[in-house]
């Protein structure tokens, strides 16, 4: 029978990302033993005896598993996104059940996109409304997948995900935009309807066609840097009293008029052209990623974070993005560019 070890071990699936590099740096730093799960690493996805012996005994789970989000929204990548996200938290949720010595707190990705378009009042964890279509459907499916049963040893905490700020897709994104000349405001409009967004899983919602919001670019944007990423789940580690979904998002949500500012100053792109839909749908094509990125209000405020007394490093959008910049220096031109 396993024993916990002198040596705390943390199990970190999915840790081959900016994330999860990251926070494997951080639970090294502390004195863990830093095990992983992925395509490669301790164990492999699939190979379920070699799950249940790093999980059985260790004293975290981390799972970030799933297939990256920055891409075209394809029938081929809509089902990997969704696939890889349930299936790998089924593995990790069969392991726990299993195991003689159950980790004490299993934190699971998750994303705050699970939130609707917003542009009137923030979604907090407690009176944030749902959304619908097939991001939220991703949602949805993961954390039902994650919150499935009856884990009594194990503290479960679902992180709802704001966009991270650091080098990582999302900022390269961002500010390739501004490279393009498209680092003015995203202004949703009408285009050619199409069903990338439409609903998927088991219980699939929303429209099958796409549709649009005249938000005039000051649809939100939530969003978190890495930091404060590494911080929060540092602080959920220790916090036994939290558990549930937990929006991590800075408290300064800002909107996409400030963003894309704040992205030009930094870049020291001085012009940035508005970018209707029309002329977003073919950059983003080109950039294989999706508009919903930018055009999706998204609001999420860390009610649970801030009443429980976490401390945000970064709580405003224009040092964070200072930081970002600053850390990568010596990479500038990558990190601004496609």
């Amino acid at each position: 029978m396993t024993r916990p070890p002198a040596t705390p071990r943390v199990v970190i699936a999915g840790a081959s990302g900016f994330v999860g590099r990251a926070l494997a740096a951080a639970f090294a730093e502390d004195g863990y033993d830093v095990v992983t799960v992925g395509r490669t690493g301790t164990a492999v996805w699939g190979d379920a005896a070699a799950i249940a012996r790093l999980v059985d005994g260790a004293d975290v789970l981390v799972n970030l598993a799933g297939r990256i989000v920055s891409c075209r929204y394809t029938d081929a990548n809509r089902d990997e996104i969704l696939r890889s996200r349930v299936d790998t938290t089924r593995e990790l949720h069969a392991a726990v059940a299993a195991a003689a010595h159950a980790p004490r707190v299993w934190m699971n990705a998750s994303t705050a996109t699970v939130y609707r378009h917003e542009t009137e009042r923030g979604n907090d964890e407690i009176d944030g409304v749902v959304g619908d279509g097939f991001s939220v459907d991703v949602a949805t499916s993961w954390e039902r997948a994650f919150f499935a049963g009856d884990l009594p040893a194990t503290r479960r905490v679902a992180l709802r995900m704001a966009i991270v700020l650091g080098d990582g897709p999302a900022t390269r994104m961002l500010f390739a935009l501004g490279r393009l000349g498209l680092g003015g405001p995203q202004l949703d409009s009408w285009w050619f309807p199409h069903r990338r967004y439409r609903g998927i899983g088991a219980h699939p919602t929303g429209a099958v066609w796409s549709s649009w919001h005249r938000t005039s670019g000051r649809q939100r944007f939530s969003w978190i840097h890495i930091d404060d990423v590494v911080a929060s789940v540092r602080f959920l580690r220790d916090r036994d009293d939290v558990s549930g979904p937990v929006n991590l998002a800075a408290p300064g949500v800002s909107d996409n008029r400030t963003l894309m500012r704040e992205i030009r100053r930094v870049a020291r792109m001085p012009l940035g052209l508005p970018a209707f839909r029309w002329m977003l749908d073919p950059a983003m094509a080109f950039l294989r990623n999706e508009p919903e990125l930018v055009l999706k209000s998204r609001w999420a405020v860390p009610r649970v974070l801030t009443e429980a007394g976490f401390s945000f490093g970064y709580p405003e959008l224009g040092p964070a993005l200072e930081a970002v910049a600053a850390a990568h220096a010596p990479r500038a031109r990558d990190l601004f560019s496609a």
